[in-house]
């Protein structure tokens, strides 16, 4: 649905990542990180080129390409989590298309193995663009349902 100029888009959508094939992957929007995440592996830096490889062999959009930036074309930021944690990470920019809209975007590079979403859209790539309407969606239900129930164990474990 679209108003005005902006796309309505719900709390978890699938994108596409055009540059690195045309597989639509689970990204949770998240209106409270500033920053957009991608999760990555193999990260390094050599001869002045940052490289990685998009999520990893456990993942099912995983493919073993590995990514090359130039050192103009990537820096290091300090993230901090809704917990207060700080740590640096490398930020890239990105092409990505949600909704058929291709957007050039600053993503950082982190494991995000444990999570339940491989990419983490944050405000600054929703601002001006979209319109979050968290009753909307695609969201994993599933996966979601079993992260919460892991969850309720380990804290009835502690609870003992």
């Amino acid at each position: 649905m679209i108003t005005e100029d902006k796309t309505i888009i719900g709390r978890a959508e699938r994108v596409i990542l055009p540059d690195h094939g045309e597989h639509l992957v689970p990204a949770k929007v998240d209106s409270g990180a500033d920053v957009s995440s991608i999760w990555a592996s193999d990260v390094v830096v050599r001869d002045g080129c940052l490289e990685f490889v998009l999520f990893d062999k456990n993942s099912e959009y995983y493919t073993g390409h590995v990514i090359r930036i130039n050192e103009a074309n990537y820096r290091q930021t300090r993230v901090a989590s809704s917990f207060g944690h700080k740590e640096l990470r490398y930020a890239v920019k990105m092409r990505i298309s949600i909704f058929g809209r291709v957007i050039n975007a600053t993503f950082t590079l982190a494991d995000r193995s444990q999570k339940t979403y491989p990419i983490l859209l944050g405000r600054r790539l929703l601002k001006n663009k979209f319109l979050v309407d968290v009753s909307k969606g695609q969201p994993l239900l599933a996966e979601e349902k079993v992260k919460r129930s892991a969850l309720s164990v380990a804290l009835a474990e502690l609870e003992d």
